[in-house]
């Protein structure tokens, strides 16, 4: 099965008007005119890793030079990436999403893993999908807990993977993919565990094995390097989600720039460029998604 196989001061008014411009979001002929575009990503598992590389920072770089203009890469957390592409912060309520606030606009694309959910697919334009994913359940290797047995269909390994977390506190981190609720784990009786130390995904794996709870949960891509990291003391139980897609994220009022992106990761998979990103950054990932790749292939 799938889970078995992550202080200025004030300015004149010419300058303000060009702080102002420089700032905004902007579709693909203002971001040519500009001769820049601004890649906002997050230090997480291989899509941006911190070191000037990774999966989605190589995309952005290749997608630069594709439309002729230079690069730059903003580091954010997934608690500002959103406020840091729309200048707004995101509120979610009663099923609600509502945009407030006004903030500095801080890139111009969110490349960086990002899932693509319901709630924000109703604020951003998505891209098509870069690749898949789902949300796993772990646990230390030494739990008495076992992987669950395939059952017959995902749902149902879905169904047997939340049964099995019992009394058992989940570590789970608010307004990632890792949010619980997302996958309907809030108010029906789970002891969940709110990871608030920093926004970084990556400390997941540590502070469950720091008994800080005694399950987390935790999405393919980083399971992949997880189960390699933490080799011999973590293992996958099932799934606590369906199949996912990660995809690139671009302001609603970018769809030219949108549009272009899509050609270029189009061209890059038939080039086999991509192919070779993929393997780079996230070997065996195709054993987890087998039908996504062979679409791509």
């Amino acid at each position: 099965m799938l889970w078995k196989r992550i202080a200025l001061g004030s300015l004149s008014g010419a300058m303000a008007i060009l702080f102002m411009t420089s700032s905004w979001a902007a579709d693909l002929a203002e971001i040519k005119q500009r001769g820049e575009i601004r890649h906002i990503g997050i230090r997480y598992a291989n899509f941006v890793t911190g070191a000037g590389d990774g999966l989605d920072v190589e995309l952005m770089q290749g997608f630069a030079k594709r439309i002729g203009v230079s690069y730059e890469l903003v580091y954010s957390d997934f608690y500002s990436v959103i406020r840091d592409l729309l200048g707004k912060d995101v509120v979610r309520k009663d099923g609600e999403v509502t945009l407030t606030g006004d903030y500095p606009v801080k890139g111009d694309v969110i490349s960086t893993g990002f899932t693509m959910l319901p709630w924000r697919e109703a604020i951003l334009l998505y891209s098509d999908p870069v690749l898949p994913s789902q949300v796993l359940l772990v646990a230390p290797a030494e739990s008495e807990l076992q992987p669950i047995e395939d059952g017959a269909d995902l749902a149902t390994d879905i169904a047997n993977t939340r049964k099995a977390i019992g009394s058992r506190s989940v570590l789970v981190m608010e307004r990632t993919c890792l949010d619980p609720t997302n996958y309907g784990l809030v108010n029906v009786g789970l002891d969940l565990k709110s990871y608030n130390k920093s926004a970084n995904l990556n400390e997941m794996v540590p502070a469950m094995l720091n008994k800080e709870a005694e399950l987390t949960l935790l999405d393919v891509p980083d399971a992949i390097l997880d189960l390699r990291k933490w080799a011999g003391r973590i293992k996958i139980l099932g799934p606590i989600s369906g199949r996912q897609m990660l995809a690139t994220a671009f302001p609603k009022d970018a769809p030219a720039l949108r549009d272009e992106f899509n050609a270029y990761l189009s061209d890059i998979k038939a080039s086999g460029v991509y192919d070779r990103l993929v393997d780079k950054y996230y070997p065996g990932i195709r054993r987890f998604f087998p039908e996504f790749f062979t679409k791509t292939d």
